[in-house]
């Protein structure tokens, strides 16, 4: 009796929804909450579930860290938007993560979209998938984005350490985003090598923002972090042209502002 009445306890809590910072700025208020039948992530999404359905993003913590609440603030912001994000990690977790595990996420959100008593049954754009990771998760995320269900991918102040590992650009299939912290990021230099040696003709951008390594995650909505992140989310996996011209075109949103530094190509 006693283990059944743990393991109810522990289906229940999967239903708590943990509210998101105020700040959150797209239009569904969100939280994130957890499922033992994907027990070592922290699942983002609006509190009550839209009439649109959520495309997938899957997140790599910086230093590969098991922690999903980690970078709370601008997976919520993401969330806010439409999106159900799915970080590595429980919430407050230790210990490291790999690879496997983002893909472990795809597969538990597309099945949660058919399986029978999920509250995620037919609410889920199985078809929409990014993945994104800062510094070792974006190491991760580059790794992970072989995927062939994965549309488009996202690396945050990060880049391959060893020539060695190259061949795993030549696997990424659909648009890439570089964003770094500018010069005085450490990884400055390992996204600027891996931008150039993307496949010939995949649509890509770059951006450099001067604000280090830890960029503006802990921001509220993760800020101007999770402003771009957002909307480059939005225009690659929902086909919002406004978020596009924050990217495309010569005379684009960031190209524009004095803040950023960027380049593009294939963009259309």
């Amino acid at each position: 009796m006693r283990r059944l009445s743990l393991i109810v306890a522990a289906v229940l809590a999967a239903t708590v929804i943990h509210s998101a910072p105020a700040s959150a700025a797209g239009p569904y208020p969100a939280g994130y909450e957890t499922t033992v039948r994907l027990y070592n992530h922290t699942i983002y999404r609006p509190n009550t579930l839209p009439s649109e359905l959520l495309p997938i993003v899957v997140w790599g913590n910086g230093a590969c860290r098991a922690d999903g609440t980690w970078f709370q603030n601008i997976l919520t912001e993401f969330a806010s938007h439409g999106f159900l994000v799915i970080a590595n990690g429980r919430p407050g977790g230790t210990g490291s993560t790999d690879a496997d595990m983002l893909t472990d996420a795809i597969d538990w959100a597309i099945a949660e979209n058919s399986r029978v008593g999920s509250r995620y049954r037919g609410r889920i754009d199985t078809g929409r998938v990014a993945v994104m990771g800062q510094s070792c998760g974006g190491i991760e995320a580059v790794e992970a984005s072989a995927d062939s269900r994965v549309d488009t991918t996202v690396i945050w102040n990060s880049g391959l350490l060893s020539d060695r590992e190259n061949y795993r650009l030549a696997r990424l299939h659909g648009p890439v985003a570089y964003i770094t912290g500018g010069p005085d990021d450490i990884a400055y230099p390992n996204a600027v090598d891996d931008y150039g040696r993307l496949p010939s003709g995949l649509p890509a951008f770059m951006g450099h923002l001067p604000v280090g390594h830890y960029g503006t995650f802990a921001q509220p909505a993760g800020g101007e972090y999770g402003r771009v992140g957002a909307a480059w989310l939005k225009w690659q996996l929902k086909g919002d042209s406004v978020s596009r011209a924050l990217f495309a075109g010569p005379a684009c949103g960031l190209c524009t502002d004095s803040r950023w530094t960027t380049t593009s190509k294939n963009l259309g």
